[in-house]
Order: structure tokens, then C-alpha cells, then sequence
């Protein structure tokens, strides 16, 4: 009876709406980094920390009032014995334990197990109890029972609470939890040094009435001021004995002291990349609108530089750590994921309706191009998908898979083809280009509403008019090139102008125009 009543109870609480909104919100509010309210919980329970031990240290030598101690011994410790309650609530889902179990049973035909069930529970629970933060947040609850007066110097333990809450010191402990071995080596090796130096000091010095080192924990305390270097003075040695000893303790302090410091620089040089991951993750989770770029080569890179100039925020996903590297020198914010995974983008925490104004497809395959539409599909109905497309077969597929626009830049070169047939002196500037002769560039200019009414202002410029060619203009809408256009052409937003000159030029007529249309 009580087993299916317990199995009644478990069933109801895995299944009540308000139930599990309740578990997921303070799973949010303890547990979950990206929580937007996670960090003023997190700032509250640091300044509680910081009164209590500042109460503490107060109360050493000052009086002080009734209720700063009632609200330190009780106050403060009843808000952490709820922390602490909570944070072993949400650790585990016990009636999904149960209800596993009564599966298992079910399944097997025999009858619910509750004491299985009941030692899975308790067995799953210990695993947080025993750990070592609930450990301290435990002891840090002790100074609730304020009438044991030892009991007060737990309050410390406190202190080690900001490990839960600041995100630096976490890394730290993590990055130094790499070098175990290497840490337990050096422990174990100043452990030897101290004990023998200790032992030594001691039978040099005890005997002798002029020497401070009377008992061994004299010996112990100076042999562990020694090693590390501190040399506080209040204890020296007398005899030429445990002079000697002194200076081989020092020269094996500064051996312990070196090691220590390669083993924390080492420690951050291997995780120095993985510390920069972390962060540009977290800061790509708190980014309120922002581009996808999927892939990096010269037009993400072009599309990415024209993005930034304009004010607006991209992120460039690429597997290849080489091209990440060489996105991150140009000051893009690159991460080397798999765009066309779910698990990257659960990893990002993207939310895409949110955060996302689109997604830009410029991967080198019409396949990955098609894997990454449908994850992000999966991921979001409704948001804008771009594409390149590499073969002109592929076009359904990369439809079928949810983009909303494709781009083909052969066809824009057919146009162009088409226009200039007929004109020589056309062909004889793309044969040029294509020879690669004189340093001669032909670029294509996207030009938005502020800069298409200044186009042609800026290229009749003294600087631009005989040396900087206009080769024609694609108006984006009507899909229609023109070819060597008159200044009376209208230019619309989108449009796509085409011109050729020296790399210099093109570059300071496209910051001239920029400069100018952004007034």
C-alpha cells in the first residue's frame, strides 16, 4: 500500500506543470550560468558573505547591537540552510527514480521494489552531500548554533562559499585540478623536506640554552617558514649544525618555490585557449542581436568586415582551428564548432529569436551548406537563412532545406557577360583583371540607403573620375546589369556596384562613401 502510494506521489509530481516550473526555476537561479537572474542571486549571497565575516571581525574587540548578531547567527544561517536544502532538492529528480524503478519492476512482473527505490534515492542524494562545496556550505550553516562558541569560527568556511558564486576562482580551482599529479609530487616532496629538516633542527638545537628551538613543533614551525621563504626571524638556529641544515632548507625552498610556479604557469598555458573559448562562449550567450556566419573564407570574411564597420555584431563558425585562427587575427569573434551540430548551438545557449538576426551560409559545400539550413531549421522556423550556392544542381536541395534566399554568383556574371558582349574594350578590362596584370582589382560594392544617393557624387571626385572605373551596377530587385551606367541611374538600397581600380583607390573610394553616407 505504501509502495503505491509512494509510486501515486511520484507519478504526480514528474507530470504537475507546477511542480516542474518551480524544480527548473531554482535550477535556473542556482545551477544555470546563463540565467539573466542568476548573477544578482549570486552578488545577494556574496554581500551576506562579506557581513557575516565582517560581523566577525567586529565582534573580536568591539561590542556589538543584539540584532546584528541575531540576524548573523540566524538570519544569514537560515537563507544558507535553504540554499543549501534547495541545492540538494534539484540535484536529482527522485521521482524519476522511483519511477524507474516501478518500470523495472513492472516490466519484470514482479512486484515495486520500495526499499530499491529508496537506497537509489538515497545512494543518488549522498553524491551531494559528500561533495566537497556541499561539505563547506554545510559548515557554513554551523554558526547557527551560536550557543557553542567554537562553533563561531565556522563562519570562515563561509569565505570558501564565494567559490560557488564567482566564476573566476571556479577556473582557477579547475586549472590547477589538472595538475594533480604534478601538484601531490611537489606536496609530497616539501612533506620530506619538512619532516627531515625538522628532525634535524631539533636534535641540533634542543640541547642548546641559547637556541629559541626547544620542542619539535618549534622545529616543525621553522623548517615551514624556511621552505617557503618567509624567514619571519623569531627563530634562528645557534649552532653550525643547524646552520647548515638552514641553508640546504633554503636552497630547497627556492626548489620547491620554482616548481610550483611552472606548475601554475604550465597549467594556464595549456588551458589558455580553452579559458578564451569559454568566455567568447559566454559572451556570444549574453549578445542581445547578432549574425551567424557558418564558414570562414574571403567573402565571410568581406561580409564579417562590412557587418562591423556598420555597427552590427557576427559570429563565425568554422571546424578548421587554422581559419579560426586566422579570423581571430583580424579581431572577428570565431569559434571553431561545427555549425551544421544541435550540440553547438546548445552549447552557445543561442536562443535564434532572440538574439539572431540571420543565419549566412558560406561554407565551400552545397552539402554542409544544406546540413547547417536543416539544424538551424530544426532550432527555429522563422529565422532569415542565406546561401551561397556552389553548383547550380544543388539550388533545390538548398530550398528543400529551408533558406530563405539564395545566392548564385555565376549568375551575376552571366548577366554582366550578357551586357558587355559586343564591347571589346569590356572584355579587354576581364581579360586584364583576369591576367592579373598592373595591380588592377575589380570588386563589388553592396550599397545600402545612405550610400546609394552618394555613389555617383563620390566617383565624379577629381580623386576617383579618370582613375577609378565604374563598370557597371546590378540592381538587386529587377535582376537586371548595367553596364558603364550614366550618373541619372537610380540607385537603390542592395543594389551591387561593380568597379575596378588599384587597391588603394578602391579602398579609400569605398571609405569615402561609407564615411559619407553614414553622416
Amino acid at each position: 500500500m505504501v509502495g503505491q502510494w509512494i509510486v501515486g506521489l511520484a507519478f504526480f509530481l514528474h507530470t504537475s506543470p507546477r511542480y516542474r516550473h518551480y524544480k527548473k526555476f531554482f535550477y535556473n537561479l542556482l545551477e544555470n550560468s546563463a540565467y539573466p537572474y542568476k548573477k544578482y542571486f549570486d552578488y545577494f549571497m556574496m554581500s551576506l558573505i562579506v557581513i557575516s565575516v565582517y560581523i566577525l571581525i567586529r565582534h573580536v574587540k568591539h561590542e556589538m547591537s543584539e540584532g546584528w548578531l541575531f540576524f548573523n547567527s540566524y538570519v544569514i544561517s537560515l537563507i544558507f540552510f535553504m540554499e543549501y536544502m534547495l541545492r540538494m532538492w534539484i540535484y536529482s529528480d527522485l521521482s524519476k527514480i522511483v519511477i524507474d524503478q516501478y518500470e523495472h519492476d513492472l516490466f519484470l512482473q514482479r512486484s515495486f521494489s520500495f526499499r530499491k527505490a529508496l537506497h537509489k534515492s538515497v545512494v543518488n542524494k549522498a553524491g551531494y552531500v559528500f561533495s566537497l562545496s556541499a561539505i563547506i556550505d554545510l559548515l557554513a550553516i554551523m554558526p547557527f548554533f551560536h550557543e557553542l562558541r567554537m562553533l563561531r569560527i565556522f563562519i570562515l568556511f563561509r569565505v570558501f562559499k564565494l567559490f560557488r558564486y564567482t566564476k573566476s576562482l571556479t577556473q582557477f580551482v579547475s586549472i590547477l585540478s589538472s595538475k594533480k599529479f604534478e601538484i601531490f609530487t611537489l606536496g609530497l616532496f616539501a612533506t620530506v623536506i619538512i619532516v627531515v629538516s625538522s628532525v634535524l633542527i631539533y636534535i641540533m638545537e634542543a640541547n642548546n640554552p641559547e637556541s629559541r628551538i626547544n620542542t619539535l613543533f618549534d622545529a616543525v614551525y621553522w623548517s615551514v617558514v624556511t621552505i617557503f621563504t618567509v624567514g619571519y626571524g623569531d627563530f634562528v638556529p645557534v649552532t653550525d649544525e643547524g646552520r647548515t641544515v638552514a641553508m640546504v632548507i633554503i636552497f630547497a625552498g627556492i626548489a620547491v618555490i620554482s616548481f610550483a610556479t611552472s606548475i601554475v604557469v604550465s597549467a594556464f598555458t595549456e588551458k589558455l585557449d580553452e579559458i578564451k573559448e569559454e568566455k567568447l562562449i559566454d559572451d556570444v550567450s549574453k549578445l542581445d542581436r547578432f549574425y551567424i556566419i557558418c564558414g570562414y573564407s574571403s567573402l565571410s570574411h568581406e561580409v564579417a568586415q562590412r557587418f562591423l564597420k556598420s555597427g552590427k555584431k557576427v559570429i563565425i563558425l568554422e571546424k578548421e582551428n587554422t581559419k579560426v585562427l586566422e579570423a581571430q587575427k583580424y579581431g572577428f569573434k570565431a569559434l571553431a564548432m561545427d555549425s551544421s551540430s544541435l550540440s553547438t548551438y546548445q552549447t552557445l545557449k543561442v536562443n535564434f529569436e532572440q538574439q539572431v538576426e540571420s543565419v549566412l551560409l558560406f561554407q565551400e559545400s552545397d552539402v554542409l551548406n544544406v546540413y547547417t539550413a536543416l539544424t538551424v531549421r530544426e532550432l527555429s522556423a522563422s529565422i532569415k537563412i542565406l546561401s551561397v550556392l556552389n553548383q547550380v544542381e544543388n539550388r533545390r536541395k538548398l530550398l528543400l532545406a529551408g533558406i530563405s534566399e539564395i545566392v548564385y554568383t555565376q549568375e551575376l556574371i552571366g548577366l554582366m557577360s550578357k551586357q558587355v558582349s559586343g564591347k571589346p574594350i569590356a572584355f579587354d578590362v576581364i581579360n586584364e583583371l583576369r591576367a592579373e596584370k598592373s595591380g588592377v582589382y575589380i570588386e563589388e560594392i553592396v550599397l545600402d540607403k545612405y550610400t546609394c544617393d552618394r555613389f555617383f557624387d563620390i566617383a565624379h571626385l577629381p580623386l576617383f573620375q579618370n582613375r577609378l572605373i565604374v563598370f557597371g551596377v546590378y540592381k538587386t530587385f529587377k535582376k537586371v546589369f548595367f553596364f558603364n551606367p550614366r550618373s541619372n541611374l537610380v540607385i537603390d538600397s542592395g543594389d551591387v556596384a561593380i568597379v575596378i581600380g588599384t587597391r588603394a583607390l578602391i579602398n579609400e573610394f569605398k571609405a569615402m562613401i561609407y564615411k559619407k553616407g553614414n553622416r
